[in-house]
């Protein structure tokens, strides 16, 4: 049962098949290649072996032929050779050319070719024929026979000799192609038979992240090329599990590193969190509650941290002091400036309100401002706006100048019993004043350079009279630099295009702000 296994292997191999094959037909060729010389040294030999027949008869026949014996006579002794030799025809010549007499059928071969050296068509295949020329001497006298030759025996010799030569390399060949073919199976169709289980081994156990079992092709250590191949596959395999090794391991660290970066990242966004949330506690819980006045804010960051704010509340002296402003930069750093403009602009506007300051202050008594209004109405500015707005860019300018930390702000003061709004523009986004009936009255345009700067730098202040329905709209430029899901701004002219509406409330414009 082994052995049909074994037979059955062979046969269903491939590759087998196409070695076996090769063989077989290479080993024809070349018994062919040797053949064909064979058959024409075998055809070569017989009409030599013909020729020297006839060659000895005829000098025989002239030599013991009566030295009274005519031409005639001689032609017919000649002739009898016909009747138990396979000679057709024939012509005989003396040397000089005459001729004496001929029989039978006519060679193809003529005197004139013989003394030229030329054999012109000596061997008729076509007609089983074969002319030569025997030369002899009767009476010391030169003699030229040429005899036309059946050959057919040669023919049928011939084609028995191909047979016999055509089955012995037919037999050579079985032999020599079961040889190699039976050698196949533990020379090479083994052997590949073993690596390519073992190829698949190794595949199942890299996909299964398993080692495989020892492989059957190693086991046999052979000092040949497909030794060379099960050699390379086994340094293949080792490169790739060494790889596959080393990759899981970097694949291990970068999973860790993930984690360690997960867990920084938890603890980093847990801590920015909490900075929101106390940046958050920065802003007004509620808006000041004044009579006749309604005020309507919002905020959201673009960021967990980020250094916009606002600020409304109410002054010791009953005045009302807002505040819009727009820190340099983003995140953490904006955000702690942010904290620090927010608080010293609380603290000097209680400072300043409490203070008895004159209008007219100059830089000689520490004052840094230019009025921008004439003189008669100047008893109706309030300076506290102005001197607050000075000292947080003094304290911030000189302290902090090496962070160069600046915020653009919107500072307004508001006197609620008369509707007077003084107010200081650092370098911030226009403000708009509405009127109760939609559209746009004017822009609080700048007044004077961002804040944190540069301590010479001078803060002009105006003064505008609201009447009853205006509305005062301030932002920063997160309004207009917003984006949708599609990532088109919101822009100034959109916002701008809102304004032209009737404004009913202030809560109402600042929702039809955000939802738009």
């Amino acid at each position: 049962m082994r052995n049909k296994s074994k037979i059955l292997e062979l046969l269903t191999s491939s590759l087998s098949l196409r070695i076996v094959l090769w063989v077989f037909f290479s080993v024809i060729v070349i018994e062919a290649i040797i053949l064909i010389p064979s058959l024409l040294n075998r055809e070569n030999e017989l009409l030599s072996q013909m020729e020297e027949i006839t060659a000895v008869e005829v000098s025989l026949i002239l030599r013991v032929a009566d030295s009274s014996a005519t031409d005639e006579e001689l032609i017919e002794k000649i002739k009898l050779l016909q009747s138990y030799h396979k000679i057709r025809g024939g012509v005989l010549y003396r040397y000089d050319t005459d001729i004496i007499g001929s029989f039978g059928e006519k060679p193809g071969l003529t005197i004139a070719d013989i003394k030229k050296d030329k054999n012109i068509d000596r061997l008729h295949r076509n007609i089983s024929r074969y002319d030569f020329a025997v030369m002899a001497e009767r009476q010391q006298a030169p003699y030229i026979f040429i005899a036309r030759m059946d050959s057919s025996d040669v023919k049928q010799e011939l084609f028995a000799f191909f047979w016999r030569i055509a089955g012995l390399v037919f037999i050579i060949s079985i032999f020599v192609t079961a040889g190699a073919w039976l050698a196949l199976k533990p020379i090479v169709v083994s052997p590949i038979l073993r690596l390519r289980s073992d190829l698949i081994k190794a595949g199942d156990a890299i996909s299964n992240d398993q080692q495989p079992q020892p492989f059957y092709s190693t086991a046999v250590k052979r000092r040949d090329e497909l030794g060379d191949v099960i050699a390379a596959f086994n340094r293949m395999f080792e490169q790739i599990t060494d790889a596959i090794q080393h990759r899981k391991e970097a694949e291990k660290q970068r999973q860790l590193s993930y984690q360690q970066i997960e867990a920084f990242s938890e603890i980093l966004n847990a801590e920015l969190e909490k900075g929101r949330q106390i940046q958050r506690n920065f802003f007004p819980n509620k808006s000041p509650l004044i009579p006749g006045w309604e005020i309507s804010t919002y905020f959201k960051e673009a960021r967990q941290m980020s250094g916009d704010f606002y600020d409304v509340f109410e002054l010791p002296s009953g005045r009302l002091v807002f505040v819009v402003a727009d820190v340099c930069d983003k995140g953490v750093g904006a955000a702690l400036f942010m904290a620090l403009f927010r608080s010293l602009i609380r603290v000097f506007s209680n400072y300043a309100d409490s203070e008895d300051i004159s209008v007219g202050a100059s830089p000689e008594t520490g004052g840094h401002y230019t009025s921008m209004i004439n003189d008669s109405s100047a008893n109706l500015i309030p300076p506290h706006a102005l001197k607050a707005v000075e000292l947080t860019n003094d304290y911030v300018a000189v302290n902090h100048s090496e962070l160069i930390m600046f915020a653009t702000l919107f500072f307004g003061f508001l006197d609620p019993e008369t509707g007077s709004l003084s107010y200081i523009n650092a370098g911030h986004e226009p403000p708009v004043v509405l009127n109760g009936s939609g559209g746009i009255k004017t822009l609080l345009k700048p007044t004077g350079p961002a804040i944190g700067i540069d301590t010479e730098a001078r803060f002009g202040f105006e003064q505008i009279q609201l009447e009853p329905g205006s509305v005062v709209l301030g932002f920063t430029d997160g309004v207009p630099d917003a984006t949708n899901s599609e990532g088109n701004f919101y822009t100034v002219e959109k916002l701008f295009s809102l304004l032209e509406q009737p404004v009913t409330s202030a809560t109402s414009l600042t929702d039809r702000i955000v939802e738009a």
